[in-house]
């Protein structure tokens, strides 16, 4: 099978077809998105080797459970162990022995085939589109976010970042956030929040809001994949509001932590959401994320479609099976 093969450097390689273990199915992927944690992987980040990508929409061709094939499938991308206390407790997440779909451990969904235990799968509604149902994992991750946090307390709220996964972020949380606004470099990614009705700053001009403290946000969501984020939305929430982590990338940032301390500020980190709910409101129809995507391209034109993932600016391209 074709694959996308990370070994310090990216390259299209011939592998043998992957072989399910028991529980797992074999999926062949119909497509697969590139996200910001793909290109940090190739920059260093978590050191994995082996094939690439982790947002998919696949469909089974092999699986124990005969009720499976041919179904139309996304998975959930974290395999814990199931047997620490940390499962036991309803934590799979956070396991310490747990792998991670194409990203540690575990090769991911840069391939003409991918298996996965069948406990992680969650079958597509039919009237959910491919290029739609690629968009299960991060919208489940933006979704996340009004899991862990009591959404309705907040009036004023920020979203940090312009990018894939602040796009989806800022559309979860406009229906329940009166005073939403979205800061960030680009204009045209800015435009498309403005045309869903989302409110917009570019962020060289927020410099004004932090010397006023009645503009200082209740909540603000950094999304920006960058370390200088973080001391933005430091600058940027209000004493006793709320600020959600979502970036992860490659190397170290060096941040005075004391206005935590001296305004009070609650700190929640967010990873991975629900993916039935993400489905759900996939299959609702309320989203349009159409434009959110740049170029779909086959798997075995890879490399070009990371090249253009990479490039400034840029939103969602897709890799089709």
């Amino acid at each position: 099978m074709k694959a996308l093969y990370f070994d310090g450097k990216l390259s299209l390689r011939d592998l043998p077809i992957l072989k399910p273990r028991t529980g797992e199915a074999l999926i062949r992927m119909i497509c697969a998105g590139i996200c910001n944690t793909d290109l940090e992987i190739i920059q260093g980040y978590m050191s994995f080797r082996g094939v690439l990508g982790h947002e998919f929409v696949g469909r089974v061709e092999e699986c124990e459970d005969r009720s499976w094939i041919g179904k139309r499938v996304v998975g959930e991308i974290n395999l814990p162990c199931g047997q620490c206390d940390f499962c036991r407790s309803g934590m799979g997440n956070h396991c310490p022995a747990r792998t991670v779909l194409g990203i540690s451990g575990k090769d991911g969904a840069f391939a003409e085939y991918l298996t996965l235990p069948v406990k992680n799968l969650h079958a597509v509604p039919n009237n959910v589109s491919d290029l739609d149902a690629v968009f299960t994992e991060p919208l489940a991750a933006a979704l996340e976010i009004l899991e862990q946090v009591p959404i309705q307390n907040f009036h004023r709220c920020i979203v940090l970042g312009d990018g894939k996964l602040g796009q989806l972020i800022a559309r979860v949380l406009k229906p329940h956030c009166p005073d939403l606004n979205v800061i960030g470099k680009h204009e045209h990614k800015l435009d498309l929040l403005r045309q869903v009705g989302i409110k917009t700053q570019m962020m060289e001009k927020v410099i004004d809001w932090v010397e006023d403290l009645e503009k200082l946000p209740d909540l603000v969501v950094e999304a920006t994949g960058s370390a200088l984020g973080l001391g933005m939305a430091l600058e940027l929430v209000r004493p006793r509001g709320t600020l959600v982590l979502k970036s992860t990338f490659h190397g170290r940032t060096s941040l005075d932590l004391s206005p935590l301390v001296v305004n009070e500020i609650t700190v929640v980190g967010s990873r991975c959401g629900p993916f039935a709910k993400a489905l759900d409101l996939l299959a609702s129809g309320q989203l349009d994320l159409s434009r959110l995507i740049i170029g779909v391209l086959p798997l075995d034109q890879g490399l070009e479609a990371v090249e253009m993932a990479q490039a400034k600016g840029t939103l969602k391209v897709i890799l089709k099976g």
